[in-house]
């Protein structure tokens, strides 16, 4: 039976043997080395994906965060879609949106807003949840190079960088959030130690 509209996928068996050789298909079915930027730039984006899973499932996640990195990890998930399908300019595929990144910023000042004001840099930390949101920001800085980098080479959605960006700082601001909110002081930088 075909599949519906609304069906982004169908999978009835998880192997197809097709990667073997060390190539794999973008999402237009145009086949390229696994090797290709564009697959390693949605790979990161990916790990970052999982990561996100990983403190959506830490213990003592504060609730006002769960709501925002659940959110989050769906977009994650058509950030890489829109990765894997070359781009020659806005389309009807799946890509980023301004909104997706108005919606960020907007998230960015929201939760900046109940926090003291900064006036050292912050070491990542504090409790189990921030410092796996800190690793969650530090992938996606690493997600965002590999899109710049994907990017000199092939065409890709140049918002996908933007929103990285602006995503890496909302983990910054989320982080810190789950210090405050488990009534945590932040670990922070000494000259010296």
């Amino acid at each position: 039976m075909p599949r519906g509209k609304n069906e982004p996928v169908r999978l009835n068996r998880i192997y197809t043997r097709g990667g073997d050789k060390g190539e794999t298909s973008l999402g237009d079915g145009s086949r390229v080395a696994k090797l290709d930027l564009r697959i390693q730039a949605y790979g990161i984006v990916d790990e970052l994906n999982s990561l996100l899973g990983v403190a959506l499932a830490t213990p003592g996640l504060p609730a006002q965060l769960e709501p925002v990195l659940a959110r989050v990890q769906n977009e994650l998930f058509d950030v890489g879609a829109d990765l894997s399908v070359p781009y020659a300019g806005p389309d009807e595929r799946l890509r980023v949106t301004q909104e997706m990144i108005d919606r960020l910023e907007a998230l960015c000042d929201e939760h900046n807003e109940a926090l003291p004001e900064l006036k050292s840099f912050v070491l990542p930390g504090g409790t189990e949840t921030a410092a796996r949101i800190h690793v969650a920001r530090a992938v996606c800085r690493r997600a965002e190079l590999a899109v710049l980098e994907a990017a000199r080479v092939h065409a890709v959605d140049p918002l996908a960088a933007v929103y990285l960006n602006r995503l890496s700082d909302l983990f910054f601001i989320l982080a810190r959030s789950a210090n405050r909110l488990a009534g945590r002081d932040e670990p922070l930088w000494r000259p010296g130690g």
